[in-house]
């Protein structure tokens, strides 16, 4: 959008115009912790969002579940339950209330899967115990193959936890059209010609992003859909199979989330909403009785290679203009547009990684420590110079 705004701020109050050391764009799990660690820092912040309420795209449709991941220790993996261990504690530190310590049962989708469990067993390095079949079955569980159990593993209730968050930094609704930079602090302009100013900008936007050339970051969108279902059910444990399902709290059962790369994710249901994922849920346990109360749709954010990406953004126009031998194998040394950061990419794990991101990134901007190199965005700038199909030429 081509706006024509004269550089005067809407944000008054008396005489004290509302300048800020950094504001956050979007206030999905990414953006509400963002807001919240640059604040613990001493940072005058304010959270924007172009809704009124926290988490209404891809977070507020999140299974959110901590616990962690399991495998054969990629760096994924390592990365994963780091952010894990700090979440945990992030959480029972700051927001007890709203998260869960259910404990998580990481279930084998079938036997040849079992299999791989003793394999992945030496790199658990999270708290953890085996459960049998049979001790599943008491649970109420079946149709189930020995597995782990984290028990200091939890769930959250996703738009709640983000509202919590929100709750504790200034916030204000306000639907970013275009950043201006002015040398000294950025300028963020709406459609009415309001602006608010600041010096540091972070990128929690999702998926979604028309602000800055950020092609490199290959941000993609999966839809995701959870279910939140009324029960009676002595559930006392979360699980996740092939899904997810948690234990019974307050009354609620949350069966989610799904994953689905179609274009058009509501001709998934076609009329029965999250059928298939009731029906899979009624594989592992016993859901007669559970109602739909309440349906959760959005589309989460990922990066090419899964992991996060958190730190600076790229300078892409200066950098394809200086030195237009990168396209072919250059490497250059890298500048970055000044005062911009992303927090943003976090998948399906986003209350798993989002604490120890938005931790990280106010390190990074406040105290001017390096960004670990897993998360950094640069790494992806200099492949995607080299690949992209829409340079070559």
């Amino acid at each position: 959008m081509d706006l024509d705004c004269s550089m005067h701020s809407h944000a008054e109050h008396g005489n004290e115009s509302f300048s800020y050391d950094t504001i956050i764009i979007g206030a999905g799990i990414a953006g509400c912790c963002a807001a919240f660690a640059l604040q613990q820092k001493g940072q005058k912040i304010l959270l924007v969002d172009r809704s009124g309420v926290p988490a209404s795209g891809g977070s507020g449709a999140a299974g959110a579940f901590v616990s962690p991941k399991i495998g054969k220790g990629s760096p994924l993996q390592t990365l994963t339950n780091e952010a894990y261990e700090y979440a945990k504690d992030f959480y029972l530190k700051h927001f007890p209330k709203y998260f869960h310590q259910t404990g998580v049962i990481r279930i084998p989708k079938d036997a040849e899967d079992a299999e791989k469990f003793h394999l992945y067993e030496e790199f658990n390095n999270s708290q953890y115990r085996w459960v049998s079949k049979e001790e599943l079955e008491t649970l109420g569980i079946k149709n189930s193959e020995n597995s782990f159990f984290f028990e200091g593993a939890g769930v959250c209730d996703a738009p709640v936890m983000c509202r919590a968050i929100w709750e504790q930094v200034p916030f204000e609704q306000f639907e970013v059209d275009k950043l201006k930079y002015d040398g000294t602090q950025w300028h963020l302009l709406n459609a009415q010609c309001s602006m608010l100013n600041a010096k540091h900008i972070v990128l929690s936007t999702g998926y979604q992003n028309a602000l800055f050339d950020m092609r490199y970051m290959g941000v993609k969108g999966t839809w995701g859909s959870r279910g939140d279902y009324s029960s009676a059910l002595d559930l006392k444990v979360s699980m996740h199979k092939s899904i997810s399902v948690s234990a019974n709290i307050n009354g609620i059962i949350k069966i989610g989330a799904t994953h689905v790369k179609s274009k058009e994710p509501c001709m998934v249901c076609d009329g029965e909403p999250l059928k298939a994922l009731l029906e899979t849920a009624s594989q592992m346990v016993d859901t007669s009785d559970l109602v739909l109360k309440e349906t959760f749709c959005g589309m989460r954010s990922g990066s090419k290679d899964y992991f996060p990406l958190v730190g600076k953004v790229m300078d892409v126009p200066f950098m394809l203009e200086e030195y237009p031998t990168i396209t072919r194998g250059a490497k250059p040394p890298l500048k970055h547009i000044d005062n911009l950061f992303i927090c943003n990419g976090l998948g399906g794990r986003g209350f798993v990684f989002a604490p120890l991101m938005a931790e990280w990134l106010a390190e990074c901007i406040v105290e001017g420590k390096e960004m670990d190199v897993r998360v950094s965005p640069d790494r992806l700038f200099l492949k995607w110079c080299r690949k992209s199909t829409d340079l070559k030429h």
